[in-house]
């Protein structure tokens, strides 16, 4: 399922500039607070302590960067990514262009531990600084200098990298990591995976601070998918400010994205449709003679395409005409919530004890979904 391009800006964004720009450097003297209100240290770097994860996914080619903190924000420092290359986090006590520098060294073929090794090498304040990276690869890296707060840490894995200061503690990286590696192989996009990796961080206790000045961002690179930007970042989410700002962002991308459980069900048809069947179909409630479940046809929109459209209109029509009738022919199919699909649900239900009195027919709420994605991961767990 291709991400689609958003960008969901909370309360004042918009008004928030880069507060390294706008930000004159004080005098050497103690942090203190910009307007925004990011702590800003010594010698002027923002001070971004926080968990974040970097990751890819081979199979679409994605790469991503998620993030939240007790500081407002957060999205305008600490995430980087680029389409082809991989994905960077700079965190602490903040060297906001590592981001594009370690981006550049990715691009030019430089493996992660090499780039972070170059970006600290001259720098006298790497010892409170931390950052993570990753290639396309899957080759990650990372570094937490000394002086970074109880407790700061890291961890890397199959396609990922997660790093963390001024946390409760270990339990948080390992929360991070344990949900991120449990959803590999769902067939989940790279984006929900991320965002309930922090989730499960979130929920051992996150960041020890206390405040409500709290943020969370991700982004989402892909070679195949332009943006509205043509920048090739597919999604871009900042809740710049929220008292719960990772079950914000999960908000935004389940409802932008159309993702299940985003809406209660009636007669309707959408990519959550598609993703209730494919659920059902793994358990055996729905089809369960299928041998795997179809994926949707894709409707083309690559470099090469838009090459295509300017150089021969003609066969650009005839290929996107192509591909959208095996789309509509494949949402007929698999992402209509017809009759077959509510005794699907309703046998769900019944097997799993949610059925109550006065429920309608294929009820899809909270406590189905959550049913359902549990047997579903179970059984994607023990498959493999």
């Amino acid at each position: 399922m291709r991400v689609s391009h958003v960008f969901a800006a909370v309360a004042v964004l918009a008004l928030a500039t880069s507060a390294v720009a706008q930000t004159p450097t004080p005098p050497a003297r103690s942090p203190w607070r910009a307007a925004d209100g990011v702590t800003i240290d010594e010698v002027g770097d923002p001070q971004y302590s926080t968990f974040s994860l970097c990751a890819i996914d081979p199979a679409t080619g994605q790469s991503g960067a998620a993030v939240t903190t007790r500081v407002p924000f957060v999205g305008r420092a600490v995430p980087w990514v680029r389409a082809g290359v991989g994905a960077v986090c700079t965190q602490a006590s903040t060297m906001v262009e590592y981001g594009v520098r370690g981006l550049d060294l990715m691009a030019k073929g430089v493996e992660p531990k090499d780039a972070v090794a170059q970006l600290l090498a001259d720098d006298a304040g790497r010892e409170s600084r931390q950052l993570g990276m990753i290639d396309m690869k899957g080759r990650a890296a990372a570094h937490t200098g000394k002086q970074n707060s109880f407790w700061a840490g890291s961890r890397q894995g199959k396609n990922y990298t997660v790093q963390a200061n001024i946390m409760v503690g270990p339990e948080v990286v390992e929360a991070v990591a344990a949900m991120f590696e449990a959803t590999d192989g769902t067939g989940m996009p790279l984006a929900e995976r991320m965002i309930l990796a922090l989730e499960a961080g979130q929920a051992k206790g996150g960041d020890s601070r206390w405040g409500n000045l709290q943020s969370a961002a991700i982004r989402i690179a892909d070679p195949n998918d332009p943006g509205r930007g043509n920048d090739f970042i597919a999604l871009a989410i900042d809740v710049g400010e929220h008292a719960e700002p990772v079950g914000e962002m999960k908000r935004v991308y389940y409802t932008t994205q159309r993702r299940l459980g985003y809406r209660t069900f009636s007669q309707v048809e959408g990519p959550d449709v598609i993703e209730l069947k494919r659920m059902l179909h793994a358990v055996g409630f729905w089809r369960p003679s299928l041998a795997a479940f179809p994926e949707a046809p894709a409707v083309p929109n690559t470099r090469e395409m838009q090459d295509l459209r300017r150089s021969d209109p003609a066969k650009f029509e005839q290929m996107q005409g192509a591909a959208r009738r095996a789309a509509a022919e494949y949402t007929r199919e698999f992402a209509s919530f017809d009759a077959e699909t509510i005794a699907a649900v309703d046998a769900f239900r019944k097997d799993h004890k949610l059925v109550y009195a006065g429920n309608p027919p294929g009820l899809v709420d909270d406590r189905f979904v959550t049913a359902l994605r549990a047997a579903y991961l179970g059984k994607r767990r023990g498959g493999r």
